[in-house]
């Protein structure tokens, strides 16, 4: 699914990632550790194409047969809505949306009708267990509860990867178990291919496969 050769990345003086190659398959969960400043948030960045690393002759990632790093434009912008989704520790949700409009914006962005972005939405909501907080506001819900509506909008395009960076980092320990036990079933369910940042044990002794970097490059 993932198959990332030679990546680099520096930023003036800084060297943040050095010679790292990396292949995950589908339906794996992969968690990247490693201590602050390791440059695991670069590298999920990079994966997905909110960053670009260091151009080199060996340079390449593809992600389910697509040449990544040849898309540019609006090409890389459908690849990034219809590929890829993204979970953020912060959540992220537009505070001035419900829970439905902010699950549904990716669709639209996909040019998917109202009606079905809805129909989507509403059936990740239900599946998430949040069906009551569809018109919720994020400040009307409880940060698990953010959590799961982040990851809904993640879903509704149907993406290949999963990219999430520190998912349960702003969680209470019961809601980041239940968090973990999600990603499991999205996994199991949605047949997605995941992978995360975390520093959270827990979350890394559920993965498929732990991988840890330091100084930029797998220890």
């Amino acid at each position: 699914m993932i198959k990332a050769h030679s990546l680099n990345k520096s930023y003036g003086d800084l060297k943040v990632l050095s010679e790292i190659d990396l292949t995950i398959e589908k339906k794996e969960i992969v968690a990247i550790t490693g201590p602050s400043g390791a440059g695991k948030t670069t590298l999920l960045n990079i994966l997905g194409t909110l960053d670009k690393p260091d151009l080199g002759p060996q340079t390449k990632i593809v992600v389910n047969n697509i040449e990544v790093l040849n898309l540019k434009g609006d090409s890389l912008a459908k690849f990034r809505n219809e590929q890829l989704g993204f979970v953020f520790q912060s959540h992220q949700l537009l505070p001035e949306f419900s829970s439905l409009e902010n699950i549904c914006i990716p669709a639209f962005i996909k040019k998917t009708s109202k009606s079905e972005a809805t129909k989507q939405a509403l059936e990740l909501l239900d599946y998430l267990g949040l069906a009551n907080r569809a018109h919720h506001k994020p400040n009307m819900l409880s940060g698990g509860e953010q959590q799961r509506v982040a990851m809904a909008r993640a879903l509704i395009n149907k993406p290949s990867v999963l990219l999430a960076d520190e998912p349960s980092g702003n969680l209470d320990s019961k809601t980041a178990e239940q968090l973990h036990k999600l990603l499991l079933d999205v996994r199991d369910n949605f047949d997605q291919t995941i992978v995360l940042v975390t520093h959270n044990r827990e979350l890394a002794a559920i993965s498929d496969r732990t991988l840890r970097l330091v100084d930029g490059q797998w220890q």
